[in-house]
């Protein structure tokens, strides 16, 4: 069996702005990712691992996360949980400008448990740092959401941009699994492991 890793659950973002405001997300349901997020922050409580949630802000003036804003506060969900470190962050990564990572080699931890939002935005940002400054990161899909996109290079649905990010995320950047699969892990002491690049693609090419 691998040595079971020192884990943190960070839960990046989950704001009114997500499930009210003017950034709703769309795929996957935002009932359901709101209540895997719960799950996933009341096991992290029970197991003894750190919960450190994540709220973004922007200016005053923002159509989006304004500070002062009903829209920028957490959603109950969250907000009326036990946290063990609160970051107010104004970047997409959770790194920048914030002492997360300070936080976390403080506390040994070794090992990322990513939730939150939005998929392709702020949870690829932080994993993406996070794994190339040396931790093992795990993304969970199904507590995690994007809204769709349409700008001067085309459209793409929630759907397609959350599906094509976890992918992605998964041939190397982070473990990607669902809610119930990463509490199996925890009680079980398997270590939920990425695929990569290399077998990705001979898969994809082999399908044609």
């Amino acid at each position: 069996m691998n040595q079971q890793p020192k884990r943190a659950l960070i839960v990046i973002d989950v704001q009114n702005e997500y499930v009210s405001g003017n950034l709703r997300i769309e795929y996957p349901n935002i009932e359901l990712s709101l209540a895997n997020i719960a799950k996933a922050m009341d096991a992290a409580h029970a197991a003894n691992i750190p919960v450190v949630v994540v709220q973004h802000f922007a200016a005053a003036d923002s159509p989006l996360f304004a500070r002062g804003s009903q829209a920028a506060e957490l959603h109950p969900l969250v907000a009326e949980r036990p946290r063990d470190h609160l970051i107010q962050k104004a970047m997409a990564s959770a790194f920048v400008g914030t002492d997360l990572g300070q936080w976390l080699r403080e506390r040994e931890i070794d090992t990322l448990s990513v939730v939150g939002y939005m998929t392709q935005h702020c949870d690829d940002s932080t994993v993406r740092q996070a794994h190339h400054e040396g931790w093992q990161v795990e993304l969970l899909h199904d507590a995690t959401g994007s809204p769709p996109y349409l700008n001067s290079l085309g459209s793409a649905t929630a759907e397609e941009i959350h599906r094509v990010f976890s992918i992605v995320m998964h041939t190397g950047f982070a473990a990607v699994l669902g809610t119930d699969e990463w509490l199996a892990a925890l009680q079980s002491g398997e270590v939920p492991q990425a695929d990569n690049i290399y077998l990705s693609n001979q898969r994809a090419v082999r399908e044609r």
